[in-house]
C-alpha cells in the first residue's frame, strides 16, 4: 500500500512539473512549424507518458527480479528525465519571477489591479530556451557517462618523502578502490582494467575498499578475472562500507556474518591479503617500511566505525616509513593526521568523486565536495599525504560523467 502511495505522488509531481516544463517547450518552438511542433511535442508526451506509466506499474511489479543493468538503466532515465525537467523548471521559475516584478511595476504605473491582455507579459524565450538547453544537457551527461563506466584511466604520481629508506626509493605502487563488483555487467571490460594494472608492473598493489555492494556472491563471476593480481611485494586490501552488508536486510546475524566470512575467504583464495587492523612489514636491503590496514572508519555519522587503528599502528613505532590503507578518507582528518601524525601515506577512496562532476587540469568540481573535505587525488598536510582514488566501478548509477573510473600508480621518492 505505502508503495502504490508514494509511486502516485511522484506520479502526480512529475505531471505537475511535466505541464510547467511544456510551457517553455511551447515557447521555445512558437517559430516553428505546425509539423515541427507535433513531432516535438508528441515525443515529449510520450516520453512523459512512458515514465508515468513505469511509475504506476512499479507497485504490481517484482523489480528486484529485472536483471540488474535493465534495473539500473531504467532507475537513471527516470531519474535522468526527473532532474532535468527539475533544472528546466529552476529557469522558469526565475523566468516568472521577472513577469510577476514586470506586472507589479506596470500595474503600479498605470494604476491597475489586473493587467490586461494589450499589456500582457510573456515568458521569455531566451530563459525558455536556456532551461530546456540546461535539462537536455544534463540527460544528455547522464546518457553519455553510461558508456564511461569502464573507461579506466591511469593516473601517475610521483610523491616524495625525506624519510622514505633508499631501498624503497622508486617503489611502484598501484591502487585501486570500490571495485563494486555487483554493478558490472562486462567480464571483458573489467578483465581489461585488470590488464592495465598488470602492464605497470607494480612492486605492490593495494585495494582499499568496497569489493562488493552487498553480497559476497557478487563478487564470484569475477574471481578469476581479479585472481589475475599478483605483484612481487603482493596484493593487499582492506574492507569498505558496503562491504559488511550492512545495507541488506539478511534473514539472521548469522547469515550477515557468514556473508562477511566469505568475503574474507575469497579474497584469501584470490592470492589477496586482507589487513584486518593489521600493519606487514616489507624490507629490501636490511631497511624496512610498514604498511597498515585497518577496517571501515568513517567520520561521518551514518558510516560505521569499524577500524582500530591503534591495533594496526601497535609495533609500528620504530619503522622509519608508514603507509595506511583506511577506506573513508574522513579518517584522515578525525583521527589519522591528529593522533598519528608518523603515518606518512594515506591511501582511501569512497566517494567515487560521486561518479559525476568536471575535471579539466588545474580544476575540479563535483557536487560531492560540499560532504567531503577530501574527495579525489592528492591532498597535503605538513608532512603528511592522503590519497582518495576515484574508484575502479560504480554503484547507483552504471556511468562516469567527467570524473573517470582509476587506476593510480605511485611512485615512491
Amino acid at each position: 500500500m505505502r508503495r502504490f502511495t508514494d509511486s502516485w505522488i511522484l506520479i502526480l509531481v512529475m505531471l505537475l512539473i511535466d505541464w510547467y516544463v511544456f510551457q517553455a517547450l511551447k515557447v521555445a518552438f512558437r517559430p516553428a512549424s505546425a509539423k515541427i511542433k507535433r513531432v516535438v511535442f508528441g515525443l515529449y508526451w510520450v516520453v512523459s507518458a512512458a515514465a508515468m506509466l513505469f511509475l504506476a506499474a512499479f507497485p504490481f511489479i517484482d523489480f528486484e527480479a529485472w536483471p540488474l543493468a535493465l534495473r539500473s538503466y531504467a532507475l537513471v532515465m527516470l531519474i535522468g528525465l526527473f532532474l532535468s525537467k527539475a533544472i528546466t523548471v529552476c529557469f522558469l521559475l526565475v523566468d516568472d519571477l521577472r513577469r510577476l516584478v514586470q506586472w507589479s511595476v506596470v500595474s503600479l504605473a498605470r494604476k491597475k489591479k489586473v493587467i490586461d491582455k494589450e499589456n500582457a507579459i510573456s515568458r521569455s524565450s531566451f530563459l525558455s530556451w536556456l532551461g530546456l538547453a540546461v535539462g537536455g544537457s544534463l540527460m544528455s551527461s547522464f546518457l553519455y557517462g553510461f558508456t564511461n563506466k569502464y573507461n579506466y584511466q591511469v593516473r601517475n604520481v610521483k610523491l616524495n618523502f625525506p624519510n622514505l629508506p633508499k631501498a624503497f626509493s622508486g617503489l611502484k605502487i598501484v591502487q585501486i578502490s570500490d571495485i563494486h563488483s555487483g554493478s558490472f555487467n562486462n567480464r571483458t571490460a573489467v578483465m581489461n582494467g585488470v590488464k592495465a594494472i598488470l602492464d605497470q608492473q607494480p612492486d605492490l598493489i593495494l585495494v582499499t575498499g568496497d569489493i562488493v555492494n552487498n553480497e559476497t556472491a557478487e563478487l564470484v563471476p569475477y574471481r578469476e578475472v581479479f585472481a589475475n593480481l599478483s605483484a612481487p611485494m603482493g596484493v593487499y586490501s582492506v574492507l569498505g562500507n558496503h562491504d559488511y552488508g550492512d545495507y541488506k536486510q539478511w534473514k539472521s546475524p548469522g547469515e550477515k556474518a557468514k556473508n562477511l566470512e566469505q568475503l574474507v575467504n575469497i579474497q584469501k583464495e584470490m592470492g589477496w591479503r586482507l589487513l584486518m587492523n593489521e600493519h606487514v612489514v616489507f624490507e629490501r636491503d636490511g631497511e624496512q617500511i610498514a604498511l597498515l590496514g585497518v577496517e571501515n572508519w568513517g567520520a561521518k555519522a551514518r558510516f560505521p566505525k569499524y577500524g582500530k587503528l591503534d591495533q594496526a599502528y601497535a609495533g609500528t613505532e620504530k619503522y622509519p616509513f608508514k603507509i595506511l590503507m583506511s577506506h573513508d578518507p574522513s579518517h584522515w582528518d578525525a583521527q589519522v593526521r591528529t593522533e598519528y601524525p608518523d603515518i606518512d601515506l594515506t591511501l582511501s577512496g569512497h566517494t567515487h568523486g560521486m561518479q559525476f562532476g568536471v575535471e579539466v587540469p588545474g580544476f575540479k568540481w563535483s557536487p560531492v565536495q560540499y560532504v567531503y573535505k577530501q574527495w579525489a587525488g592528492l591532498y597535503e598536510e605538513l608532512n603528511q599525504k592522503l590519497y582518495v582514488n576515484r574508484g575502479y566501478g560504480f554503484i547507483g548509477y552504471p556511468g562516469r560523467v567527467g570524473i573517470l573510473p582509476e587506476i593510480t600508480v605511485f611512485e615512491l621518492a
